[in-house]
């Protein structure tokens, strides 16, 4: 496998300008400009082994997670290019408002880094948004900020762990789970 060669300054300008257009328009909550930045919306939430794709599934995505956080923002702490993508590094916050699957909102606030991949051909046609973070750090967050001494918490935390528990054993969708090596050659 050969790296592919790194696109010219004017195609990089073009990226970021794309993929800071995108989280603009998330932060406003206008999912019809966040959708127009890829003719077909791919998703794939690597902490969940989850992926949205196509128009529909990604709209129910953005109303899953903003009924949960309504507030949901980000802080851009970096972006760099590669030759088939733009990383950015973020810190995502919100306050839990709304279920989050079956987990009853806890009204905590949450601020988690995180890393997405902006994924394009060579069209250069946004194909995919890749996001990795910690679940672990998000989850003692939303319980973390209920006040376990109050007897008024304690069913609102064990129903929280239990809807947690509960969207632990989803099924992985195949298709980052069947993965294939890349064949690299090695430079002499």
């Amino acid at each position: 496998m050969t790296a592919p060669a790194f696109p010219a300054p004017e195609v990089l300008a073009a990226r970021q300008k794309l993929v800071l257009d995108h989280f603009h328009d998330e932060v406003r909550q206008d999912w019809d400009d966040v959708l127009a930045t890829f003719p077909h919306p791919h998703y794939e939430l690597i902490p969940q082994m989850v992926i949205h794709d196509g128009n529909d599934a990604v709209r129910g995505y953005y109303n899953y997670t903003r009924t949960a956080f309504p507030d949901q923002d980000h802080e851009i702490i970096a972006l760099r290019h590669s030759a088939d993508a733009v990383i950015v590094e973020f810190w995502l916050m919100g306050t839990h408002r709304g279920f989050l699957g079956k987990v009853p909102p806890t009204g905590s606030r949450f601020r988690v880094r995180m890393n997405a991949y902006f994924v394009f051909d060579d069209t250069e046609t946004l194909v995919c948004e890749r996001i990795y973070f910690d679940t672990l750090t998000m989850i003692k967050q939303l319980l973390g900020g209920l006040d376990m001494k109050k007897p008024s918490n304690w069913l609102l935390g064990a129903r929280a762990v239990r809807g947690l528990l509960s969207m632990s054993s989803a099924k992985p969708d195949p298709a980052l789970t069947n993965t294939v090596a890349p064949a690299f050659t090695r430079a002499s």
